[in-house]
């Protein structure tokens, strides 16, 4: 029987439109951009292709709903026969020659990757924009890995439900893009994810040849017989190719890149932010910097 057919119960209160929601279960209140503040110029690290663009503009859509008005644009580190204008220095350049605030550069990289974070400083330092570091590492990271992982078959979707996944793995290789320094900065994320999977998790570089087979043999040697390959990338900064290949040399199925999660967007939103300085809610716990 509801309250309000219950002799002596009060009414549902009716919370008016607009009201902050409340309980730890709430969504965090969107903090106001402010006035006149620069674009966001999210820099995507490949040529503008079209597969690059549906995902880019899937990204931007995000960002977007997560942080309605914000003025957000990808740019392409590369051109395209198709996409002209499109490129960051030449995003950049329309933004001075308008007398417009420089853009605050937000990379699509999950993990640090000096070598494209360099490139990209370089063409921003004759507007003074500012680059911002890369999205990870973050718990959200790792959700999103977990994710693409389930969907693969290769984890179960929630570590809580005690059902068996057949093919699941009991190991994984987290292969980043950029080098073994990429790799390296990988572990934190790799940390979090073994966390969450309860299984051994080992950080390689996608882009050094043998890095991930290595990996793979030493989660076997210490005990591990279904290794997994989780790309630690979003998708444009890595052949899609590469990674199949890769995983057959290494011997292990692997999952999607972590491509346009939703997560993806609230850290993009999260690290302009915090450019500008505005105070937020944070989307999950801090990582403390090694």
């Amino acid at each position: 029987m509801s309250s309000a057919a219950t002799p002596g119960t009060p009414l549902p209160v009716r919370t008016p439109p607009g009201s902050p929601a409340r309980g730890r279960h709430r969504r965090p209140e969107r903090p106001e951009i402010p006035e006149g503040a620069p674009a966001l110029l999210l820099a995507v690290p490949a040529a503008a292709e079209e597969e690059v663009r549906r995902l880019a503009d899937e990204i931007v859509s995000i960002v977007r709903g997560e942080q309605p008005g914000i003025d957000v644009t990808a740019g392409y580190v590369a051109a395209a026969d198709d996409a002209d204008g499109a490129t960051v220095p030449q995003l950049l350049a329309r933004a001075a020659e308008a007398g417009l605030p420089a853009p605050v550069v937000v990379p699509l990289l999950p993990g640090p990757n000096e070598e494209s974070l360099a490139a990209l400083r370089e063409i921003a330092a004759t507007t003074g924009a500012v680059v911002t570091e890369s999205l990870g590492p973050h718990p959200l990271l790792a959700e999103a890995v977990h994710v693409r992982l389930s969907e693969a078959g290769l984890a179960r979707a929630d570590r809580a439900r005690l059902f068996s996944v057949a093919t699941a793995a009991d190991g994984v290789v987290l292969a980043a893009v950029g080098g073994e320094e990429a790799a390296q900065a990988a572990g934190i994320t790799g940390v979090l994810l073994a966390a969450r999977l309860a299984v051994p998790v080992v950080a390689a570089a996608l882009d050094v040849p043998g890095s991930v087979a290595a990996a793979a043999e030493h989660l076997r040697e210490t005990g591990a017989s279904r290794p997994a390959l989780a790309p630690f990338v979003i998708g444009p900064e890595i052949d899609a190719e590469l990674v199949r290949t890769v995983a057959e040399e290494a011997g292990c199925p692997a999952a999607e890149p972590l491509g346009a999660y939703p997560a993806i967007g609230r850290l993009i939103v999260s690290t302009y932010l915090a450019t500008l300085g505005v105070a937020q809610e944070q989307p999950g716990r801090p990582v403390p910097a090694v």
